[in-house]
């Protein structure tokens, strides 16, 4: 008997405050926003095999048999382990993209002692920008697991939904935060501090993301150049969790001239970590001359002339300004929800 496609999608993310900060147990805050993976999940023909197909998203594809499944599973965990030991660069973990998402379905499959039977086909698509700093990576793990869980009829528990994503994103990002998952996870708009989260608010007041261009440095190889560079004891955090506090004060009673102090302050402290690139900096103060203020909202860059998403707050950025520094202004809204089956 056939089963109907499963389908599942789950947002994005904008970091508000706190970018590199959580890494080191300080609180960030973050939103999730109308910008999502979408995953359909429905049986195949073939018994026991399991095909991928990320044509527009990586232009991947792959049909593959449990046994190679497993194997690429443990490869890719003696790949991490050997990261943790300093013998392997994150970048080199997984050797190709799509093999996040087979070690997402393994982590499932034999985590949750679940039988195969016929073959399964899983189709990603997404129109969150790809390492831009909105969680496309959790977003797209988050719907493969819900899918599969709604296809396999089991009811994931949120530790279920959290760890298996976080497994999957610490394979990219070496020591993931847990923030990208949490709130793929939740959706809304939340306080996140080592693993826990408190709810808050949606903003109020008018925010515009800005896309400076995909950074030529992963999440991983900016967190790891910042842990070098900066290390967790610097006084720099005890800085980022204040701003982060004036952050949320300023969202919380939408004081606009708050809120636009805040947004400097942590454009400022971003810069003094290394991960804000010249142009990008440069684009940043131009927004300021005409009073308003920008600041990256993911992990940055730490190399190259591009960082990502900026977050701009104050006005609406000005279309010739963006197009004079090859910038694409992004038009995004709160997402309420977290992942789900549609």
């Amino acid at each position: 008997m056939m089963r109907g496609a499963m389908k599942a999608i789950a947002p994005g993310k904008l970091i508000l405050s706190g970018e590199h900060a959580v890494v080191y147990g300080r609180p960030a805050l973050a939103m999730a926003v109308n910008r999502h993976a979408q995953a359909f999940v429905l049986e195949d023909g073939a018994d026991g095999t399991v095909s991928f197909d990320l044509a527009d998203l990586t232009g991947e594809k792959g049909s593959f048999t449990l046994r190679a499944l497993r194997e690429m599973h443990r490869r890719t965990r003696e790949n991490y382990r050997a990261f943790l030991e300093g013998r392997l660069g994150i970048r080199d973990v997984l050797h190709k993209p799509i093999e996040l998402f087979e070690f997402a379905f393994v982590n499932v499959l034999d985590g949750l002692h679940l039988k195969l039977g016929p073959g399964v086909n899983i189709r990603l698509h997404s129109n969150i920008p790809i390492g831009c700093g909105m969680g496309s990576s959790a977003a797209t793990v988050m719907s493969v697991l819900r899918g599969l869980g709604h296809y396999f009829r089991i009811e994931f528990r949120p530790d279920w939904y959290y760890k298996y994503s976080l497994e999957a994103e610490n394979l990219q990002h070496g020591h993931a935060s847990g923030l990208d998952t949490y709130v793929s996870m939740h959706g809304g708009c939340v306080r996140f501090r080592q693993g826990e989260a408190r709810s808050l608010p949606l903003p109020r007041l008018p925010l515009y993301v800005v896309n400076t261009g995909t950074p030529a440095s992963t999440t991983g190889e900016a967190v790891a150049a910042v842990a070098a560079a900066v290390g967790p004891k610097s006084r720099i955090w005890d800085e980022f969790e204040r701003t982060t506090n004036a952050f949320e004060t300023a969202l919380s009673n939408a004081d606009g001239p708050a809120f636009l102090s805040a947004v400097r302050t942590n454009h400022r402290l971003l810069r003094d970590i290394g991960v804000v690139p010249d142009r990008v900096a440069e684009f940043v103060a131009e927004i300021e001359k005409s009073g308003g203020a920008a600041k990256i909202c993911g992990a940055g860059a730490v190399s190259g002339d591009a960082g990502g998403m900026l977050l701009v707050a104050g006005r609406r950025p000005d279309p010739a300004l963006c197009a004079a520094y090859g910038c694409e202004s992004l038009t995004i809204r709160p997402d309420p929800m977290g992942v789900r089956i549609v």
